[in-house]
């Protein structure tokens, strides 16, 4: 993409943390940011605080709350330039233990809800000669932890869809690639669900214990680059 300057850019899970400090660094950079998240309220102050934005209220877990959302973009703007799937949600808990009900909710969530939004963009983008897809993952797909496998799980899912998408696409002039973000200071922790009193002990211990998380502003910068650069995958720090 190069700049996203005037560019028609979707941020789901705009309303907090990653989507918003994102959102806020698009617009800043003259994006026309589409803003996409559950909190209507939240959304229309922040379409108000945000110079070219516009809020669309979405349930990323419902197929056809993400389908009216693409439609009232096409409708509306006549084209779709990037889509950043951001809403996610995290789970804690042991293999052996883990709520069968939480992860299908968090696999709806963080795998089926990109990828419809995904095959939605996909023709528009096909049609205007251009697009890119960006799909927001994590460091935990890159790795195993006690207490995490669920949730990580959801992103190797994540991964694979992406970067087969990325050789699929690649003929369409349709950029696709992922961004990991590590430990952020967000409410990511706070909002993920907890299967099980082991989980919450572990989720105690591990926020006690963890190394100082990046900022979501920090984390908005390696997206503007994944964006701007379009490579494969931009981890959150260079190794």
């Amino acid at each position: 993409m190069n700049s996203v300057k005037d560019k028609i850019i979707i941020v789901t899970g705009a309303s907090a943390g990653i989507g918003l400090a994102t959102a806020k660094l698009l617009a800043k950079e003259g994006a026309k940011v589409i803003l996409a998240a559950r909190s209507e309220e939240t959304l229309k102050k922040l379409e108000k605080d945000l110079p070219g934005s516009f809020a669309i209220p979405t349930d990323m877990s419902k197929e056809e709350s993400i389908k009216a959302m693409i439609r009232q973009i096409k409708e509306q703007f006549g084209r779709i330039d990037a889509l950043v799937n951001n809403a996610g949600q995290g789970l804690y808990g042991a293999i052996e233990h883990v709520s069968i009900e939480d992860y299908r909710k968090i696999y709806e969530l963080n795998v089926v809800g990109p990828l419809i939004a995904m095959q939605q963009v996909i023709p528009i983008m096909r049609e205007q000669g251009s697009g890119h897809i960006l799909n927001i993952s994590s460091l935990v797909s890159k790795n195993y932890f006690p207490m995490l496998g669920a949730y990580a799980s959801t992103k190797y899912a994540l991964n694979c869809l992406t970067l087969t998408a990325r050789a699929e696409l690649e003929k369409d002039k349709i950029i696709v690639n992922l961004m990991h973000p590590g430990m952020t200071a967000t409410e990511f922790g706070k909002n993920s669900l907890k299967s099980g009193e082991a989980a919450k002990q572990m989720e105690s211990r591990f926020r006690d214990n963890m190394p100082t998380p990046d900022s979501a502003e920090y984390i908005a910068g390696r997206i503007l680059l994944a964006l701007e650069s379009g490579q494969a995958e931009v981890m959150a720090h260079d190794s």
